[in-house]
Parts: structure tokens; C-alpha cells; sequence
């Protein structure tokens, strides 16, 4: 495994109690980040603090709340007396449904998960960044935001704003030695499969050229290398976990 210099950076990882953001907060631990979990799952925050040690900071968030999520940023700093790193890995699937046949709740519930929750966790971090003169962003956004999923307009319709507003906010940013990026995975073996239909992952398994799921421990190894120090020209930019199927 190649090690990365995390030492003494202070690493927000939201959705980090479970699948691809708990891979990546194993991760930067190993690197020797100092870590802040937030995430809605009390219950599982617990089980990744016992696991990744009690001096990890964890904090039982709801990224749809701008006001919470700017508290957890002033709680992290004031905790660690820094906010160097973020991976934005907190979201939801939604259901499956045909576009005219989608639920209109279900439908603001994803966008306000997926792309304001988005939204709220960027805006509330950059501020210190931009103070400090130093950050890396990964946010965590999905093939489907490139290349569409059917029966999935609401999560491709937010994953693609995700990508619009990383490449904005790394044209922000890109003066002040803040990085900001994101990956685009193609289906990963996590707990949201959950949320979705047997024939519908069957369909996103059958375009991928590799001929398998994406596993967390992968994305981990990319976005770690995005939180780098060694990471210092890109910005703005997309990095594919696809296994092949990414066609632009």
C-alpha cells in the first residue's frame, strides 16, 4: 500500500461511520490524519469510533441543516484548532421510478441531501481554509451525475450538480493553495444498495466493463493521494472510479 504525509492535518470525512467514507477515514488514519466523523447515524458513529480509536472527533449531523453543519465546522475547529481536509462522502440513492412517475418528496429529498447537503458542507469549511491558506476537497459525486442512470433522475440530476459546483469552486479557490475535486464511482459495494431495485443494480453492474463493484478500499486509495499534499496543481477536476464504463 503507498502511504501519503498526512501528519498533523485535521480531516473531516461526512458519511464516515459506513462504506466508502469510512474505507476513506481508515485511510487518512493510516496516514496519520486526525479525523472528524460526521454523519446521521448516532448508532454507527459509535462503531466507527470504536474501531478507529476514541480520539476520533465524531459528530451526529444532518448535512440538510446549513445551521448544524456550520456548528459541526466550528466544533471540529475548535476541537482540533484546524480544518485541513474534507471528503464529502454523505448521501442517498432515492428510489427508482420512471422521471414523470418520480415522487416529488422523494425527489427534494435527494437533491437536498445530495446537492445542497453538499452545498452546506463546502460552504461552511472553505471559510477557515481560505484563512489559513490551505485545504483539500474531495467531494464524492457518482457516474450517473456524467452519464445518467434511468429511473434514477433525481440522483444523477444531483451527482451532475455536484460535479458543476467542485469544478466552481475549484476555479474559486485555485490561487489559494485549496484544492478541490471530485470522483465520480461507478456502483460500490455499500450499504445503498439498500435503497435500490435488484434488476436496477443488475443494470449498473452489466455496464461496467470490469465486471464488478467498485470496492471502498479503491476509492480510499485515489481520494487519499486528492487530500495530499502531493495533490498541489489539480483542482477542479474529475477522477473516475468507473472500472471502464466513464465515457468522458
Amino acid at each position: 500500500m503507498n502511504t501519503y504525509d498526512l501528519t498533523g492535518r485535521v480531516a473531516v470525512v461526512t458519511g464516515g461511520a459506513q462504506g466508502i467514507g469510512f474505507a476513506v477515514a481508515q485511510r487518512l488514519q493510516a496516514s496519520g490524519a486526525k479525523l472528524a466523523l460526521w454523519d446521521f447515524n448516532a448508532e454507527m458513529l459509535d462503531t466507527a469510533r470504536a474501531k478507529l480509536g476514541a480520539e476520533t472527533l465524531c459528530i451526529c449531523v444532518n448535512i440538510t441543516d446549513a445551521t448544524a453543519v456550520t456548528e459541526a465546522a466550528q466544533q471540529t475547529e475548535a476541537h482540533f484548532g484546524s480544518l485541513d481536509v474534507l471528503v464529502h462522502s454523505a448521501g442517498v440513492a432515492g428510489k427508482n421510478a420512471p422521471l414523470d412517475e418520480y415522487d416529488l418528496n422523494e425527489w427534494r429529498k435527494v437533491i437536498d441531501v445530495d446537492l445542497n447537503g453538499t452545498f452546506y458542507v463546502n460552504r461552511a469549511v472553505v471559510p477557515g481554509m481560505k484563512q489559513r491558506g490551505y485545504g483539500r476537497i474531495v467531494n464524492i459525486a457518482s457516474i450517473a451525475g456524467k452519464e445518467g442512470n434511468p429511473n434514477a433522475s433525481a440522483y444523477s440530476a444531483a451527482k451532475a450538480g455536484v460535479i458543476g459546483m467542485s469544478k466552481s469552486l475549484g476555479k474559486e479557490l485555485a490561487g489559494q493553495n485549496i484544492a478541490v475535486n471530485c470522483v465520480t464511482p461507478a456502483t460500490a459495494d455499500t450499504a445503498i444498495l439498500k435503497e435500490l431495485k435488484p434488476e436496477f443494480i443488475q443494470y449498473m453492474l452489466s455496464k461496467i466493463p470490469r465486471g464488478r463493484l467498485l470496492d471502498v478500499a479503491e476509492a480510499a486509495n485515489m481520494i487519499t493521494w486528492l487530500v495530499s499534499e502531493e495533490n498541489s496543481f489539480t483542482t477542479g477536476s474529475v477522477f473516475d472510479l468507473s472500472g471502464g464504463r466513464a465515457t468522458y
